[in-house]
């Protein structure tokens, strides 16, 4: 097999916005560098990790869904796939056909509303933009069942252009802690080859006891304002972690009990143009 790993993803602009027309445009044009052929040996481990066969488990971003395949073949009887690009999907619906054990969603994921015991996270968290991410703590946080688990690969090194976008074990750690608990973040041991020593097996189990509530954010334009910001949500009484986004507009807040959004607006109202509004 042609090895691309290493390529980059883009076809001709990566500048466009990373949406379904843009993935679309990367499957048409057979531009999938992320593409094993095979399901990555450390996601092979997880599943055999599994002991509920029927477990209702999500792939998002799933592509060619080599981990589903890897699933039915052990048995697993509930598997969603979901991806936002019609030329994938269309291949996954051919390809699973007449396999009642595997669902596939052509739609944004962050518009699924329903509830998983399992997601399995491969290439998809390293192909949104950085400034996602705590959209994507909170949308695995609510569509996790009670004690659902968060697990996968993330990479552990930075790209010159992206997507995939990388990062490090310690931005991980600040961004997921306390949403869930983290029970395992380090060094795959059977990664392949060009990814070796540079992907982190994670797996997170989902904070029952916690409410995890993204907001979005106005009238933020520099990174001193937006560590003040923090500063002042992280003081609230019941907060136990703030994290916001890298382009200022969205703040990830996590609490032990429900924080009034009133408060919120009240305590950066020294600043007219800064707005706080709640999802």
């Amino acid at each position: 097999m042609e090895n691309k790993l290493e390529e980059g993803c883009c076809v001709v602009a990566c500048e466009r916005p990373l949406d379904a027309l843009y993935w679309d445009a990367q499957w048409k044009s057979n531009t999938i560098g992320w593409d094993l052929g095979m399901p990555a040996p450390p996601l092979v481990s997880l599943i055999d990790s599994i002991k509920n066969k029927d477990a209702k488990i999500l792939i998002p971003g799933c592509g060619n869904a080599y981990e589903a395949d890897y699933l039915v073949s052990n048995g697993f009887t509930n598997i969603t796939l979901i991806d936002i690009s019609e030329t994938a999907c269309a291949i996954l619906k051919e390809k699973f056909l007449n396999q009642g054990a595997v669902r596939v969603l052509c739609e944004d994921f962050f518009k699924l509303e329903d509830k998983f015991d399992v997601i399995i996270e491969q290439t998809f968290f390293c192909a949104l933009p950085p400034s996602m991410r705590q959209r994507y703590v909170w949308k695995m946080h609510n569509l996790l069942n009670a004690n659902g688990i968060l697990a996968g690969l993330l990479f552990n090194r930075t790209f010159e252009v992206g997507p995939p976008f990388g990062g490090s074990r310690e931005e991980y750690e600040k961004l997921f802690q306390t949403a869930f608990h983290i029970d395992q973040l380090s060094t795959a041991n059977n990664s392949v080859a060009p990814r070796a020593n540079t992907e982190l097996f994670f797996s997170f189990v989902k904070n029952n006891s916690v409410m995890v509530n993204l907001y979005s954010f106005e009238g933020i334009t520099c990174t001193g304002c937006k560590n003040s910001v923090t500063e002042i949500y992280s003081k609230i009484d019941g907060v136990i972690n703030v994290n916001m986004s890298s382009d200022f507009k969205e703040v990830l807040i996590v609490s032990d009990k429900e924080i009034d959004m009133k408060l919120l607006q009240e305590l950066v109202s020294y600043e007219k143009d800064y707005k706080v509004i709640s999802y």
